[in-house]
């Protein structure tokens, strides 16, 4: 689950918009543009341009850029983590399930894309429930539900950065590798950063060549007479053809995650309406059939046993490869990737509970910061809190099929506010999703949602016990400051 541009995470004083992905993130997300956290008196922010007459976002990014964030926020340790994970659902079919969940995600994408186009605002999923139902309580839930998917994104991310790729370097065990990760996410979180956009570009275009490795290598192989291409069209699963393929699918959404975050572009977009869809059509296709050719070559050259027991699976691939990579570079490469997605998913899920507090949402000791760090320790440590507490109990597809969960009930809540909202119609023109796409979307997220995918009991009890933290927090907020009429989502989830 990746994050971009402007709509990174800025300092306390402007909480970051809302997020997760594959790079959580999502997705995993990462970072994949400038960001900054300054101080929050007259301290440098985080943001893109912004016109000084109007107080908004400027209108400069254009098609291909847009297309360019929209694959940075799809990129990143979902792939690298969980290649196994699906081998262990499938058998050597691995690409099957991504194709299926592309298919899945490009349902709800027609809603986002309508969406983004009608109301070309920085604040997402918050701000179309806001709309639709004009609800608090359900518009908290879910920015809520969208900032646990990103402790639960970033905790995935740190089970796997604990495991084979680190041991390239060090050997330690899973868990300590991961909560010593976390300590370090956590000194960062509070110190404070600065990136620039050039160092964000930087980081994924070395994600993105980590995986064009990874397909040069399967292209080598395939003309050298390599591997054993035939192993991709075996399907074994253990569960059934129908429960393994779903189960498959749902570790493999965890990869394609960050699309939505692509929203956040919108207001920064020089014609949204026009652009944001051919944009996040383009990149959401660009990111499977990069996924679809890694999934294929790590099928090929690596027996499904030992992509289903390792946590660095595409480093198993580039150990056996016929064309030379040097493992430890790769291992490094493959840090850089689950290493980011953890650190940014921390620090948007930190500065979301401080804009929620500072909106008098949850309790306001969530909004303290730090005197001269400028930092919102509070709600740094509630979050890093919840993040051991995850590691501690969960494995890295457990921790993501959470992830993949808690988004999936956003997703469809999306699809549904896309319908609601065709009553209100809006002056200039935009994409309009045939009807029955959202429909469908909708369907397919509350199907693949539900227990008939197979998934672990424990998955929903994390999801559950997380939504009812939320839950809690609304309740003592009322208890202590009364009732909330209304909540501006921009407020809690953008940089102004």
């Amino acid at each position: 689950m990746r994050r971009a541009s402007a709509p990174g995470v800025g300092p306390p004083s402007a909480p970051p918009r809302n997020g997760r992905g594959s790079k959580r993130g999502r997705r995993g997300y990462l970072g994949t543009a400038g960001i900054r956290f300054g101080a929050v008196d007259g301290g440098p922010g985080m943001s893109g341009s912004v016109n000084a007459a109007t107080g908004a976002l400027r209108r400069v990014i254009g098609r291909r850029t847009l297309a360019l964030f929209v694959v940075g926020d799809i990129l990143g340790a979902g792939i690298y983590a969980l290649v196994g994970e699906v081998a262990g659902e499938v058998g050597g079919a691995i690409w099957l399930p991504f194709l299926v969940a592309f298919a899945l995600a490009a349902l709800t994408a027609t809603s986002y894309a309508e969406l983004a186009g009608k109301y070309p605002r920085a604040a997402g999923a918050a701000l179309y429930v806001n709309k639709a139902f004009g609800a608090p309580f359900v518009t908290f839930l879910v920015a809520f539900t969208v900032m646990m998917s990103g402790i639960t994104s970033a905790s995935a991310a740190a089970r796997a950065f604990g495991g084979r790729y680190l041991a390239e370097f060090v050997t330690l065990p899973t868990l300590v590798g991961a909560l010593f990760f976390l300590v370090v996410v956590t000194a960062v979180n509070f110190a404070g950063i600065s990136e620039s956009t050039r160092v964000n570009v930087v980081l994924t275009v070395i994600e993105a060549f980590g995986l064009l490795v990874i397909v040069a290598i399967g292209a080598w192989a395939l003309l050298t007479g390599d591997g054993e291409p035939g192993r991709a069209l075996e399907f074994h699963p253990h569960s059934g053809a129908l429960m393994g393929t779903l189960g498959g699918t749902a570790l493999a959404f965890y990869a394609l995650l960050g699309f939505e975050d692509s929203v956040n572009l919108a207001e920064e977009a020089r014609d949204p309406a026009r652009d944001f869809p051919y944009a996040l059509f383009g990149g959401l296709a660009t990111a499977v059939v990069i996924y679809v050719a890694v999934a294929f070559t790590a099928t090929m050259l690596v027996p499904t046993e030992r992509l289903r027991a390792s946590t660095g699976p595409l480093l198993e691939v580039v150990e056996v490869a016929g064309l030379t990579f040097p493992p430890p570079l790769f291992a490094l490469i493959a840090l850089l990737a689950v290493g980011n997605t953890a650190l940014i998913n921390m620090i948007m899920a930190s500065r979301l509970v401080y804009g929620m507090a500072r909106e008098r949402i949850v309790p306001a000791v969530f909004a303290v910061v730090h005197p001269t760090r400028s930092t919102p320790w509070p709600a740094i440590l509630f979050t890093v809190a919840l993040a051991v507490l995850l590691v501690s109990t969960g494995d890295v597809g457990g921790l993501a099929d959470t992830t993949v969960l808690l988004l999936l009930c956003v997703f469809a809540v999306v699809n549904i506010c896309v319908l609601v909202l065709r009553r209100d119609r809006v002056e200039h023109r935009h994409y309009r999703a045939p009807t029955w796409m959202p429909v469908l979307g909708a369907v397919a997220c509350l199907f693949l949602a539900s227990p008939l995918t197979g998934r672990d009991g424990e998955v929903y009890l994390r999801a559950g016990i997380l939504i009812a933290l939320g839950a809690a927090l609304w309740l003592i907020n009322r208890i202590i400051v009364g009732k909330v009429d209304r909540i501006d989502p921009a407020k809690i989830s953008t940089d102004r």
